[in-house]
Protein backbone atom coordinates (compact mmCIF):
# COMPACT_ATOMS: atom_id res chain seq x y z
CA UNK A 1 0.00 0.00 0.00
CA UNK A 2 1.26 3.64 -1.07
CA UNK A 3 2.18 5.99 1.72
CA UNK A 4 -0.40 8.32 2.59
CA UNK A 5 -0.24 11.70 -0.06
CA UNK A 6 0.80 14.82 1.95
CA UNK A 7 -1.84 17.84 2.06
CA UNK A 8 0.65 19.74 -0.13
CA UNK A 9 0.09 16.97 -2.88
CA UNK A 10 -3.92 17.12 -1.88
CA UNK A 11 -4.02 20.78 -1.77
CA UNK A 12 -2.61 20.61 -5.64
CA UNK A 13 -5.05 18.38 -6.88
CA UNK A 14 -8.09 20.89 -5.81
CA UNK A 15 -9.40 23.41 -8.61
CA UNK A 16 -12.16 25.41 -9.20
CA UNK A 17 -14.46 24.76 -11.94
CA UNK A 18 -17.78 26.13 -12.35
CA UNK A 19 -17.17 28.42 -9.17
CA UNK A 20 -16.96 25.10 -7.38
CA UNK A 21 -13.75 23.85 -5.39
CA UNK A 22 -13.52 20.27 -7.02
CA UNK A 23 -11.41 17.36 -6.90
CA UNK A 24 -11.11 15.07 -10.59
CA UNK A 25 -11.44 11.70 -10.79
CA UNK A 26 -8.15 10.83 -12.16
CA UNK A 27 -6.68 12.45 -8.93
CA UNK A 28 -8.94 10.41 -6.50
CA UNK A 29 -8.44 7.33 -7.84
CA UNK A 30 -4.64 7.56 -7.52
CA UNK A 31 -4.79 9.17 -4.19
CA UNK A 32 -7.12 6.14 -3.29
CA UNK A 33 -4.83 3.56 -4.98
CA UNK A 34 -7.59 2.53 -7.47
CA UNK A 35 -8.11 2.81 -11.26
CA UNK A 36 -10.25 5.84 -12.10
CA UNK A 37 -13.08 3.21 -13.58
CA UNK A 38 -13.02 1.56 -10.62
CA UNK A 39 -13.54 4.97 -8.66
CA UNK A 40 -16.28 5.62 -11.73
CA UNK A 41 -18.03 2.17 -11.39
CA UNK A 42 -18.37 2.23 -7.66
CA UNK A 43 -19.94 6.07 -7.73
CA UNK A 44 -22.70 4.84 -10.24
CA UNK A 45 -23.73 2.19 -8.30
CA UNK A 46 -24.25 4.15 -5.85
CA UNK A 47 -25.72 7.03 -7.91
CA UNK A 48 -28.67 8.13 -5.54
CA UNK A 49 -25.53 9.15 -2.97
CA UNK A 50 -24.41 11.55 -5.44
CA UNK A 51 -26.38 14.25 -6.39
CA UNK A 52 -25.60 16.94 -9.44
CA UNK A 53 -24.37 19.03 -6.72
CA UNK A 54 -21.63 16.34 -5.59
CA UNK A 55 -20.41 15.22 -8.68
CA UNK A 56 -20.62 16.43 -12.52
CA UNK A 57 -18.65 15.50 -15.58
CA UNK A 58 -15.91 17.81 -17.19
CA UNK A 59 -17.52 19.29 -20.56
CA UNK A 60 -14.52 19.29 -23.34
CA UNK A 61 -13.51 22.51 -22.62
CA UNK A 62 -13.07 22.50 -19.49
CA UNK A 63 -10.92 19.44 -19.48
CA UNK A 64 -8.86 21.08 -22.06
CA UNK A 65 -8.68 24.50 -19.99
CA UNK A 66 -7.21 21.95 -16.87
CA UNK A 67 -4.97 20.31 -19.06
CA UNK A 68 -3.45 23.04 -20.93
CA UNK A 69 -2.28 24.53 -17.33
CA UNK A 70 -0.46 21.67 -16.43
CA UNK A 71 2.15 20.21 -18.44
CA UNK A 72 2.56 16.91 -16.37
CA UNK A 73 2.43 13.43 -18.17
CA UNK A 74 -0.36 11.72 -15.66
CA UNK A 75 -2.96 14.62 -17.92
CA UNK A 76 -1.85 12.51 -20.82
CA UNK A 77 -3.40 9.35 -22.50
CA UNK A 78 -6.06 8.29 -24.48
CA UNK A 79 -9.70 8.44 -22.62
CA UNK A 80 -12.62 7.68 -23.73
CA UNK A 81 -14.51 10.25 -21.21
CA UNK A 82 -13.23 13.16 -19.56
CA UNK A 83 -12.78 12.76 -16.07
CA UNK A 84 -15.44 14.02 -13.30
CA UNK A 85 -15.56 15.97 -11.15
CA UNK A 86 -16.35 15.98 -6.95
CA UNK A 87 -17.38 18.90 -4.97
CA UNK A 88 -16.09 18.56 -1.16
CA UNK A 89 -19.27 16.94 -0.26
CA UNK A 90 -19.02 14.11 -3.08
CA UNK A 91 -15.45 13.27 -1.71
CA UNK A 92 -16.91 13.15 1.86
CA UNK A 93 -19.31 10.87 0.50
CA UNK A 94 -16.51 8.38 -1.44
CA UNK A 95 -15.96 6.92 1.72
CA UNK A 96 -19.33 5.52 2.11
CA UNK A 97 -18.20 4.19 -1.53
CA UNK A 98 -15.16 2.82 -0.87
CA UNK A 99 -14.86 0.70 2.22
CA UNK A 100 -11.22 0.23 2.14
CA UNK A 101 -8.62 1.68 5.48
CA UNK A 102 -7.41 3.45 3.18
CA UNK A 103 -10.09 5.26 1.53
CA UNK A 104 -10.99 6.44 5.16
CA UNK A 105 -7.73 7.26 5.80
CA UNK A 106 -7.37 9.21 2.53
CA UNK A 107 -10.62 10.60 3.05
CA UNK A 108 -9.47 12.33 6.52
CA UNK A 109 -6.52 14.00 4.70
CA UNK A 110 -8.88 15.65 2.06
CA UNK A 111 -11.19 16.97 4.00
CA UNK A 112 -8.59 18.42 6.12
CA UNK A 113 -6.88 19.78 3.17
CA UNK A 114 -10.54 21.35 2.21
CA UNK A 115 -10.90 23.12 5.60
CA UNK A 116 -7.14 24.11 5.33
CA UNK A 117 -7.91 25.78 1.97
CA UNK A 118 -11.27 27.46 3.11
CA UNK A 119 -9.53 28.82 5.94
CA UNK A 120 -6.65 30.32 3.79
CA UNK A 121 -9.05 31.42 1.36
CA UNK A 122 -11.32 33.40 4.59
CA UNK A 123 -7.70 34.90 5.48
CA UNK A 124 -7.18 35.79 1.62
CA UNK A 125 -10.36 37.84 1.58
CA UNK A 126 -10.45 39.55 5.04
CA UNK A 127 -7.12 41.03 4.40
CA UNK A 128 -8.29 41.84 0.74
CA UNK A 129 -10.97 43.84 2.85
CA UNK A 130 -8.67 45.10 4.57
CA UNK A 131 -6.23 46.45 2.16
CA UNK A 132 -9.29 47.90 0.23
CA UNK A 133 -10.52 50.18 3.39
CA UNK A 134 -7.10 51.21 3.59
CA UNK A 135 -6.59 52.22 0.19
CA UNK A 136 -9.47 54.16 0.87
CA UNK A 137 -8.65 55.81 3.40
CA UNK A 138 -5.15 56.51 1.82
CA UNK A 139 -7.17 58.06 -1.80
CA UNK A 140 -9.12 60.36 1.33
CA UNK A 141 -5.97 61.54 2.78
CA UNK A 142 -4.11 62.09 -0.93
CA UNK A 143 -6.94 65.09 -1.42
CA UNK A 144 -5.81 66.36 2.26
CA UNK A 145 -2.01 66.17 0.69
CA UNK A 146 -2.70 68.01 -2.61
CA UNK A 147 -4.59 70.65 -0.50
CA UNK A 148 -1.40 70.93 1.70
CA UNK A 149 1.25 71.05 -1.68
CA UNK A 150 -0.63 73.06 -3.20
CA UNK A 151 -0.70 76.08 -0.24
CA UNK A 152 3.06 75.17 0.24
CA UNK A 153 3.46 75.89 -3.76
CA UNK A 154 1.77 79.05 -3.53
CA UNK A 155 3.76 80.13 -0.70
CA UNK A 156 6.65 79.41 -2.26
CA UNK A 157 6.21 81.18 -5.48
CA UNK A 158 6.75 84.98 -5.63
CA UNK A 159 4.75 87.68 -5.18
CA UNK A 160 2.88 88.96 -8.09
CA UNK A 161 4.57 91.70 -9.13
CA UNK A 162 2.62 95.61 -8.59
CA UNK A 163 3.13 98.20 -10.23
CA UNK A 164 5.92 100.67 -8.81
CA UNK A 165 5.45 103.87 -8.36
CA UNK A 166 7.38 106.57 -9.25
CA UNK A 167 9.96 107.80 -6.79
CA UNK A 168 10.64 111.78 -7.49
CA UNK A 169 8.59 114.68 -8.59
CA UNK A 170 6.00 114.16 -10.94
CA UNK A 171 6.73 116.58 -13.87
CA UNK A 172 3.44 117.66 -16.30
Amino acid sequence: MKELITQEVIEAGIFIVRGHKVMLSTHLADLYDVEAKVLIQAVKRNMDRFPKDFIFQLTEDEYKILKSQFVTSSWGGIRRANPYAFTEQGVAMLSSVLNSKRAVQVNIAIMRAFVRLRDVLSNRKELTYKLKELESKIEKHDADIQTIFEAIRQLMAPPPEKPRRMIGFKQE
